[in-house]
């Protein structure tokens, strides 16, 4: 896999572009948020570091995702709740704080990277459509009322997950299981800030229903 290292650190760089060689990844690795933008489409994969010299990464993330939606994972030193609820609302699939263990951040690509292909296949040819809300599975978008909704990776495949089995809840574990890989991660905001996510930008506050204590479900709009 062909990654994107943006990382102004010339030890951390060099750190991680041996681990993920090792690993049999190829590793472009670029300083500035320029030099990002202008390699992205190139790569499968991009590891973002925000302490960037030319550009705030928080504003380069955002940036990214309006070019490409591939997966990506934000390793930092910026440790904050709020520089965290920044980056996932800007479209990161995961976010890394530094220091990290290698072994830890190689496992999160390799998670990040498979839950992405998988909801890539998933879904054939459905639409799903709940008021005046089509959510298309295989060609990942969304309208309300026909316009077109721009949400994050993150927050389509959840979206999509509740969509599959409309009538079906999903429990916080399966979600945070089947999308990030990791059901222990139910003590941390990251879902519930995508659910807000998909909330705000489709505005359509019942769209995903919360079932106290458990989880979420696919809402049930009324017509358009």
């Amino acid at each position: 896999m062909h990654m994107l290292l943006v990382e102004d650190d010339d030890r951390m760089a060099q750190a991680l572009a041996t681990a993920l060689a090792r690993r049999g990844h190829t590793v472009r690795r670029v300083v500035r948020a320029a030099e990002a933008l202008r390699h992205a489409r190139e790569a499968e994969f991009i590891l973002l570091d925000l302490g960037l010299p030319d550009l705030d990464g928080i504003e380069l993330l955002r940036k990214l995702r309006t070019v490409c939606s591939l997966p990506l994972i934000v390793v930092t030193a910026r440790s904050e709740e709020r520089d965290v609820l920044q980056g996932l609302r800007a479209g990161a699939d995961d976010y890394v704080v530094k220091p990290f263990r290698m072994a830890e951040l190689l496992a999160r690509i390799d998670t990040v990277r498979r839950r992405s292909s998988a909801s890539e296949q998933a879904g054939g040819q459905r639409q799903v459509r709940t008021g005046d809300v089509a959510i298309d599975l295989a060609a990942r978008t969304v309208t309300v009322d026909g316009t077109p909704v721009r949400l994050t990776r993150r927050e389509f495949d959840v979206l999509a997950l509740l969509a599959a089995q409309p009538g079906d809840v999903r429990s916080r574990e399966e979600i945070l299981d089947r999308i990030w890989g990791d059901a222990f991660l139910a003590s941390s905001r990251s879902l519930d800030v995508h659910v807000a996510g998909i909330r705000a930008k489709t505005a359509r506050a019942g769209l995903v229903r919360t079932i106290r204590g458990y989880g979420y479900q696919l809402g049930a709009l009324d017509g358009p």
